[in-house]
């Protein structure tokens, strides 16, 4: 199990974080009244222009797993330009890339389309959220190469414990510390009999105190450069019980794969059918997601930056079986209240330093150098 201790954070940050919080109600309605003058103001001129020219304010690239228009995005992202404060730019996947990991695509041509958010500079990106960051990041998309800070979220789902590893959302703030620069990623542990769309707007407005913390705090340099940190907002934002500094646990949910007929696997008769007519349903798919995006948005289809052909799977003879994964909850007894998703479970937000250092702890490399040591001297020959 990853140890964290209480000290990760600098005492600037914790001091600026209560500070945001005693001024939160006092600063409500300034926050509103900004955010109407800000409205008004990106109403009469481009976003995309507004946004790529003013060099005077800090860059925030946001970025996730769900795709550019899930709802957890978008109500972060039109929170931070209401604000006024940053020069907001995102760069998200085209579709759902949740529990991609770590994962990049490597010997294919991705492709990129600018997307329309008010008051942004946007682009969604045929890959993984790993993809999009590193994209955005190269200096290959946009002018700049180094935000003040990558946030990747708000997501559906918490990435707790062991979820960590095959997070895309968790990866997306990963790939940001991994080059160098200071990332969150915030996950909203959505209840499908009890969660609804408008808790991401809670979820996106309890978050703001830390974001802005952590914001002024990466421009003093006293902001936690060896770690990223795992946001997880529990189930009802509004009624949280407060920020906890919480430890990585060990839970997981269940995973469950269940067989799937062939007769009822809706792609099945089109991977053994005809091959030209996939290629089109295809297409037809991917023309109708974009213009169910930019109706979503209210916005006009974009422009493609770069065009490539959708192919027909091959087909054959050899005998198919279909799967499908789903993960279940499953009851976990821990005595530990430092852990997140038992912190999180009880109501707070549990905030998690994690780090990509793959150096082991003393008593792991301690078994596992003792272990070695004996086969090397001879053990694996008796």
């Amino acid at each position: 199990m990853t140890t964290m201790k209480k000290n990760m954070f600098p005492p600037g940050l914790v001091n600026n974080l209560q500070d945001v919080l005693s001024k939160k109600g006092a600063n409500k309605n300034e926050q509103k009244k900004q955010k109407d003058d800000d409205s008004t103001e990106t109403s009469t001129s481009s976003s995309t222009a507004g946004n790529e020219n003013d060099s005077s304010k800090p860059v925030v690239l946001v970025t996730n797993s769900e795709g550019v228009d899930s709802l957890g995005l978008i109500y972060l992202v039109q929170a931070l330009v209401g604000l006024g404060l940053y020069n907001v730019n995102v760069c998200a996947p085209h579709s759902d890339k949740s529990a991609s990991g770590h994962s990049l695509t490597v010997l294919e041509t991705i492709t990129v389309t600018q997307a329309e958010i008010e008051g942004a500079t946007a682009y969604e990106v045929t890959g993984t959220t790993v993809d999009c960051v590193s994209l955005a990041l190269s200096g290959a998309l946009f002018s700049w190469t180094k935000p003040l800070l990558v946030i990747s979220g708000i997501n559906r789902g918490s990435s707790c414990g062991r979820h960590m590893f095959h997070s895309g959302v968790i990866a997306g703030a990963r790939e940001a510390l991994i080059s160098g620069v200071p990332s969150l990623s915030i996950s909203l542990n959505w209840k499908r009999e009890e969660s609804q769309e408008s808790d991401f707007k809670d979820a996106v407005a309890v978050s703001l105190p830390l974001i802005n913390a952590a914001l002024r705090d990466i421009e003093k340099g006293v902001f936690p450069k060896s770690c990223f940190l795992s946001i997880e907002i529990p189930t009802s934002p509004k009624a949280n019980k407060g920020f906890k500094l919480t430890k990585q646990s060990m839970w997981r949910s269940t995973p469950c794969w269940q067989a799937v007929p062939a007769n009822r696997n809706p792609s099945a008769p089109h991977f053994m059918g005809n091959q030209q007519s996939l290629g089109l349903q295809l297409a037809q798919l991917g023309r109708d997601a974009s213009a169910a995006g930019a109706a979503r948005r209210g916005t006009t289809p974009r422009n493609n930056e770069e065009v490539e052909s959708i192919g027909a799977a091959k087909s054959d003879n050899k005998a198919k079986k279909y799967f499908r994964l789903e993960f279940l909850d499953k009851e976990t007894e821990a005595t530990d209240d430092e852990l997140d998703f038992k912190a999180l479970g009880n109501g707070f937000i549990a905030v998690t330093p994690v780090s990509v250092s793959l150096q082991l702890e003393s008593d792991v490399q301690t078994a596992a150098s003792s272990w070695i040591s004996g086969v090397l001297s001879g053990g694996a020959e008796q």
